[in-house]
Parts: structure tokens; sequence; C-alpha cells
């Protein structure tokens, strides 16, 4: 029994407009993975290989769109960037390391739950009232022990990682813009940390992960042009719409 599904050509062009939708999404609202996720569940993997197949893929996309910004990230009070940095890496390794060890069984009753929340995260984030300053009150160990536990998740599973992030640095004191770029660069390292992991594993569907990983990149670039076209509302109402039905379905399938 072979570890992954054979992909016939059509599948696999599916699944590269699974990602062309997705890249879209990534680079208007967020929250591609609310495409990717299901899109491999359909083209018949399990849910441990789609989503680690779906983290492998889409890290070029994520990766361009952080070092994008690089030069926006900082520090957060006595907390630098490099430490931060390097808390988002390791907790990435072990959400990694977590997965691997997790059996299918357990993970395929584990996702509708991971799913609910990291909708429910989205639609948080997406529709809360943003903050026009930094504000500051949380110290910084509770920073320390929140984005290794951002981090963790971010490695095991990810979805709402960024709201999570942006959340958790501005209310330390960071200002927005700045905010979101140190969320875009510690997103790309826990997920690097992953991918890295990911890669060894024979539960990954290559053909598959190129597909999606094309798809992204001209979906990013399809999405750029569209940034200034289309309402953020309506891409960020259509990512929980989407979220919320696939929370119904890992329920009910």
């Amino acid at each position: 029994m072979l570890p992954v599904p054979p992909l016939e050509l059509p599948i696999v062009l599916l699944i590269a407009a699974a990602g062309f939708f997705a890249g879209i999404q990534n680079a208007l609202a967020g929250g591609g993975s609310f495409i990717t996720f299901p899109a491999l569940l359909l083209a018949g993997l399990n849910p441990l290989a789609a989503n680690m197949t779906s983290t492998i893929a889409m890290f070029p996309s994520q990766t361009t769109s952080a070092v994008a910004g690089r030069k926006l990230v900082g520090d957060v009070g006595a907390l630098t960037f490099k430490q931060l940095f390097l808390i988002s890496v390791v907790g990435g390794v072990l959400g990694a390391l977590l997965l691997l060890n997790t059996p299918v069984s357990f993970f395929a009753r584990l996702v509708p739950w991971l799913v609910l929340f990291a909708t429910s995260m989205f639609a948080w984030g997406s529709f809360r009232r943003k903050p026009l300053h930094a504000v500051s009150g949380m110290p910084t160990w509770v920073l320390v022990l929140v984005q290794s536990c951002i981090a963790v998740y971010g490695g095991y599973f990810g979805g709402g990682i960024g709201f999570l992030m942006l959340a958790a640095l501005t209310i330390a004191g960071q200002q927005v813009r700045m905010a979101t770029a140190t969320k875009n660069m510690l997103a790309m390292a826990m997920n690097a940390a992953a991918t890295m992991i990911f890669a060894t594993s024979k539960l990954i569907s290559w053909p598959a992960a190129l597909a999606l990983c094309a798809g992204g990149i001209a979906g990013g670039l399809c999405g750029s042009w569209l940034i200034h076209r289309l309402p953020e509302k309506i891409m960020r109402g259509s990512v929980v719409l989407i979220g919320a039905l696939l929370t119904v379905w890992m329920f009910v399938r």
C-alpha cells in the first residue's frame, strides 16, 4: 500500500487551480489553507498528509511576502526580533515533530476542532476593531510564553497564527505596521522549520505539493494586481464562510 495515493493529471490540474485561488486569497486577506487543505482531502490524501503537503507547498509564497517586508520588522521591548525568530523556529520544529508522531486516526478526529479554532481566530482577527496605536500591556515573559505556544501550534497545524501573533505583538507594544511585518517573518520561520521536518516524511504527495506551489505563486501575482480592486471585507468574509462550511463537513464526514 502506497503512503499517498497516485494522482491523475486532471486531479493535479485541479489542485493547481486550488493553489491559484489560495494564492489570491493569501495576497488579499489570508486564509489560503482553507482552500488547499480541503482540496487535498478531496484528492484522496488523509488529513495528516494533506496538512503537511499544504504547508510545504505554500511555503515559497509565504517566504516572498515575509522577505518583502523585512525592513519593517522590529524588537518588542526587551525582547529582540532575533529572539522572537529563534523562539518561532524552535516552536515550529517541536510542532512539526509532534505532528509526525501523531497517528493518522487521531489527527483525523482532531482536525475538525483545529479547523473550528482556526476559523474562529480568522473571524476574530478579520472583524475585530484594529488598534490605531501600539498598546503596551504584556510583560516580556508573557510574550515569550504566548509566542512559544503559537509557534508549536504553527508547526502542528497553523491556521490562524497570523491573527494570534498580530494581536500579541500589538498588545506587547509594536505599531500595527511593524507588527504585521514581524508576524510575517515569524510565520515564515515556523513554516520553514516545519517544512524541513515534513520534507522527510513519506506522507508528502510531491506532485500535489508542486502543483499547489505553482498555482500559489501565480495566484499571489494575480492577487497583487487585485489587491486594490476587491473589497477586503468581502474576501475575509468568504474565508470565514469557507472555514465554517469546512468545519461542518469535517465533523459530519
